[in-house]
């Protein structure tokens, strides 16, 4: 029922974190599964570049703030999801400049994209010790909710010991008419269900970077938030390369 429900209103959704004000809830929706994600060795995903840059010394700081009261990982894995998703300004939501996509650019401005914002979580469980790689989806921005167009969503998946599994997150952010995501381990409880009968798709692959795709978006246009919005990232199959 709570998938079900999540379809019902997840075009709403996209329509407003994406600035498109008349989609249609009224298809008929198939919600497909979560898939199995395909990962490196988790020890990949600890390392840092350019655009996960947790070696900066800000955000160095901010991740020992947000690990301090946590218990065990799970708690801070909960904190710093949590820290993104509420405290940094999701671009197009609240209309907001500068374009951002290094970790450290993001928590230096509190905004950016999805995609960027998982750089930013990536990088504060990274520094924790926690290996953490970027996910993607790709969803509808259809006004009649029918298909094309599509963009790309970015997310994370976050690697469990305790389980020695990868468990997805979606720190995109809150709004009043948007699914609140949560880290609540089995369940997975994302923004966006993916409806394959409509062309969405749930990319497997754990990315130990961002895809050039999203990076190149994010660097080029820059001249506002709104550069971005009209020319959102889409592929139909993403690289296999981790």
């Amino acid at each position: 029922m709570l998938q079900l429900a999540l379809a019902m209103s997840r075009r709403v959704v996209i329509a407003l974190s994406l600035g498109i004000v008349s989609l249609s809830p009224a298809l008929a929706m198939t919600v497909s599964p979560p898939p199995t994600l395909i990962a490196a060795d988790p020890s990949l995903y600890l390392k840092p570049s350019q655009w996960i840059d947790f070696e900066h010394p800000e955000i160095q700081a901010k991740a020992a703030e947000l690990a301090v009261k946590a218990s065990d990982n799970h708690g801070i894995i909960r904190s710093c999801f949590e820290f993104v998703r509420d405290e940094i300004m999701h671009s197009s939501d609240y209309q907001q400049d500068p374009v951002t996509c290094k970790a450290s650019n993001v928590l230096q401005h509190k905004t950016g994209y999805c995609y960027a914002k998982s750089h930013l979580l990536a990088s504060l469980l990274r520094a924790n010790g926690i290996p953490t790689g970027l996910c993607y989806q790709r969803l509808t921005i259809a006004d009649d909710d029918s298909g094309p167009p599509y963009c790309l969503h970015g997310l994370n998946a976050v690697y469990l010991p305790e389980t020695k599994e990868w468990f997805r997150v979606d720190p995109r952010g809150l709004k009043p008419t948007i699914q609140q995501a949560v880290f609540d381990p089995p369940h997975e409880v994302l923004a966006f269900p993916i409806r394959t009968d409509i062309g969405e798709a749930d990319f497997p692959r754990v990315y130990i970077d961002p895809l050039p795709l999203i990076v190149e978006t994010l660097t080029t246009r820059t001249k506002s938030w709104k550069d971005v919005l009209d020319h959102l990232p889409d592929a139909e199959a993403l690289e296999e390369a981790g």
